[in-house]
This record gives C-alpha cells, sequence and structure tokens, in this order.
C-alpha cells in the first residue's frame, strides 16, 4: 500500500470515528492479496488502489456505525460470548475481512455461493492469521433450512446484495431471535423501504433503524437497514433456490 492509500484508510476511519492506524499493515496485506487474486480470476470490479481502500476496506466498516455489533454475543447467551456474525453474500470478503482484522472478538462466518471468491477469503484469512473467519460455501436459501445454520447467528451482516425484501427473507432465517440484520446498501427508494419493511414482518423482523450517510472521501450516499428478528421465522422461509429474488415479498420492482 502507497502513503496514499495508507492515508486515505487513516481519513475514511477517523470519518468513522475508528483509529486504522493498529490495523493498517493487515488492510496493507489485504490489498496486495487482493489485486494479486484478482489478475487472475474475477473476484471484484474495482481495481485502483484508492478504489479498493474506500468502495471495499472503508465502505465495509460502515456496518460498525451505530455500534449494533457491539454486544453481539449477549443474544441468547451469557454476557461476554463470542458473537456470532454471518457475512451473507461475502463475495471477496467484503465486510467479513475488514470486520475480522478490527474485531477479533467475533466469530465470523463469511457466506457465498461461488466457490472461488470463498477459497480466496479462506486463503487471504490464513494469510492475516485470522482465526476467526469460517469460509462457507452455499446458496443461503438451502444454508437457511439446516438445523446447524437456522437461527444459529446473533448478526447478519450483508453489503450491497440484493434488495430489502429479498435480504429480509435470505437473512432473517439464520437469526437467534433478537438478533439483528445490519444491512449496508446505497440510496433507498420509499418503495423499497416500504417493500422491505412489510417483508421483515413476515419472516418475524421489525426495522429498527434507517441510516442514511455519505461515504467518508467519497462523498458517496450509503444507507443503512438495521433489522430486528423478534420472533421465529414461520417454517416456510426462506423460499426454494432463487424465488426470493425473482419474486421478492411484497417488491415489485421495476
Amino acid at each position: 500500500m502507497t502513503p496514499e492509500g495508507r492515508a486515505l484508510l487513516l481519513e475514511g476511519g477517523t470519518a468513522l470515528g475508528l483509529d486504522l492506524t493498529p490495523q493498517a499493515e493487515g488492510f496493507a496485506t489485504l490489498l496486495t492479496l487482493l489485486t494479486e487474486a484478482s489478475a487472475k480470476m474475477n473476484l471484484t470490479s474495482l481495481r485502483g488502489e484508492r478504489e479498493i481502500v474506500l468502495k471495499h476496506f472503508v465502505d465495509s466498516l460502515t456496518c460498525l456505525r451505530g455500534g449494533w455489533l457491539a454486544d453481539a454475543g449477549q443474544v441468547g447467551a451469557g454476557q461476554g460470548d463470542t458473537g456470532q456474525v454471518l457475512d451473507l453474500g461475502t463475495g471477496a470478503g467484503f465486510p467479513a475481512l475488514p470486520l475480522a482484522l478490527l474485531r477479533p472478538d467475533l466469530s465470523i462466518t463469511a457466506l457465498d455461493a461461488t466457490r472461488k471468491k470463498v477459497e480466496f477469503v479462506g486463503r487471504a484469512a490464513a494469510a492475516l492469521g485470522l482465526s476467526n473467519v469460517q469460509p462457507l460455501v452455499g446458496r443461503a436459501e438451502t444454508l437457511g433450512r439446516e438445523p446447524q445454520q437456522r437461527e444459529g447467528y446473533d448478526r447478519v451482516v450483508t453489503r450491497a446484495v440484493a434488495a430489502l425484501p429479498v435480504l429480509a427473507e435470505l437473512a432473517l432465517p439464520f437469526l437467534k431471535t433478537g438478533g439483528l440484520l445490519v444491512a449496508q446498501k446505497g440510496p433507498l427508494t420509499p418503495e423499497e423501504l416500504d417493500a422491505g419493511t412489510r417483508a421483515a414482518a413476515e419472516v418475524g423482523g421489525a426495522v429498527r433503524q434507517v441510516d442514511a450517510f455519505t461515504l467518508p472521501v467519497t462523498g458517496d450516499a450509503r444507507t443503512l437497514i438495521v433489522v430486528e428478528k423478534v420472533a421465529p421465522t414461520p417454517e416456510r422461509y426462506p423460499r426454494r433456490e432463487g424465488v426470493p429474488g425473482r419474486k421478492p415479498l411484497f417488491w415489485r420492482a421495476t
């Protein structure tokens, strides 16, 4: 990482109220790993240092806004227990890897349906010494029905994966009652929020916060949506593979 890249990283962290100095070398290593791997396979559309630092690293850490991950280990367990976090649709490891660098107290499962991306996450986690990251290949519709995964997590984080109604259906089955979905998205229309709120209620959730802000340095519009699981998800959800995306609950996007 160049001095300019490091400065951007630290500036972005400061804007989020985070001192990233202790993790700067880890982020530099991750930048190298991602750049080298992306030259051989299609891991991410972002190539330049500035874009990766701001739109992968700093953007990933916006899930820490509001302190919604602060007490992740206290859902249905003793205070101080390790928080179980699922990164749904992790891609090349975002937000899982940046989050793991900052929060070694969290046990993070990085889930994606694309094997080569999950394998990269595993290699990167090993290279960074992140024993708190567990890669997992699979579809959320299938894994969300498996007894060892369903209602197994305190938090689900997800970044720019799908419309809010789809996220609610895919994520809520993984959460314990009292757990939270922390969804990172771009600008949110009233129509999507309305459909997402109704979908969340259908699968046992309630929207707790809609936090609109701008990404540090770039000024790009972002929204952090927090959904609490207030009741068990009905057994019929999630629907079979592909259906939530094709036919989102209460959502008729054009």
